[in-house]
């Protein structure tokens, strides 16, 4: 087979498969938001999302993907829920099979069992009006009749890709009306890149005990010892009232024992940086960084909400870094 024949193969499969989107689009309608709305109401059970073969393996995707965009699913072989698995399924949950023909033998045990038990939601996905799924469900959404990329229309591959992007559509529209931020999405991913990204300076800043905050009217050489102490480098200057009004680091202090004789017996007020520059504590840490890159500084002040004065915690450069944001 020539080089050109191949070329023109990979471009036939993905045209079949962007025809069959653009299908899947045109059938979004009233069962695509009954379906979403069963979903968003389901607060004490769980989403339970189970095909066999290609189907299958999409419905792991879909249960994946509902998980971590702030529903709770997960998927059941439907295979082993004939032998055992089906007490995995409860009260109150939401069952979605997806299958092209609604017709497999390993789904009627499901959809039996579902149907009696009033408690708990049917959902289908198939693409014949007339399959036991489609009859069996008390929302169903019709997938539109679509052809096949492979020969002879027997291989899913339009099909799929449907089924894939109507997951995420649900998934998706879910997320937004739950008002699902990135930072609930970092919550949910620890242990993957982006959540690196998604760190703020709240969930790196020094806090608690180990902030270095001290009085405004305090000696320097008292200051010093705490300094010490604490061994961040600096100490944040506050009113007896708890404002911050100024901030003293290390690099500070060799100017300020240049310029003053009597450098122990320094007020802090008289000598400290006034007004720190302070973020949110929401703030990503990435941001902090670039801040503090501009303003040419390695540590900033942390605040709540719009309460600039008080200060809750400390972010420095080096504890960003650490944390492989760049």
């Amino acid at each position: 087979m020539s080089k050109k024949k191949i070329e023109i193969i990979a471009k036939e499969v993905v045209q079949y498969e962007i025809d069959a989107l653009k299908d899947l689009k045109k059938n979004i309608n009233k069962s695509f938001l009954e379906i979403v709305n069963e979903i968003l109401k389901c607060k004490n059970g769980k989403v339970i999302v189970s095909g066999v073969g290609k189907s299958g393996i999409i419905a792991r995707k879909w249960a994946a993907t509902l998980s971590s965009t702030g529903t709770p699913s997960f998927y059941v072989d439907a295979s082993n829920a004939s032998h055992g698995d089906m007490g995995q399924i409860t009260s109150n949950d939401i069952v979605i099979l997806i299958s092209n023909s609604g017709q497999s033998d390993e789904l009627k045990n499901i959809i039996q069992y579902t149907s009696r038990n009033s408690n708990i939601k049917l959902i289908g996905i198939t693409s014949k009006k007339n399959s036991i799924l489609y009859k069996n469900s008390e929302k169903v959404f019709l997938m539109p009749s679509i052809k096949e990329a492979g020969p002879e229309n027997i291989v899913p591959t339009s099909s799929t890709t449907s089924q894939i992007a109507l997951g995420d559509a649900i998934a998706i529209a879910c997320m937004k009306y739950k008002n699902f931020t990135k930072f609930d999405f970092k919550k949910f991913h620890p242990g993957g890149s982006l959540s690196v990204q998604l760190k703020t300076v709240g969930d790196l800043m020094i806090k608690g005990k180990k902030l270095p905050i001290v009085k405004e009217n305090l000696s320097m050489k008292n200051a010093l010892k705490i300094i010490n102490n604490k061994k961040l480098g600096l100490i944040v200057v506050t009113k007896n009232n708890g404002n911050t009004t100024g901030i003293i680091t290390d690099g500070d202090l060799k100017r300020i024992a240049q310029k003053y004789k009597k450098f122990n017996e320094l007020e802090l007020k008289k000598v400290m940086k006034k007004n720190p520059v302070s973020v949110e504590v929401d703030t990503l840490a990435a941001s902090a960084l670039a801040l503090m890159n501009s303003k040419k500084i390695t540590s900033l002040c942390v605040h709540k909400n719009k309460k600039i004065k008080k200060t809750i915690g400390i972010i420095h450069m080096h504890d960003i870094l650490k944390s492989n944001i760049n």
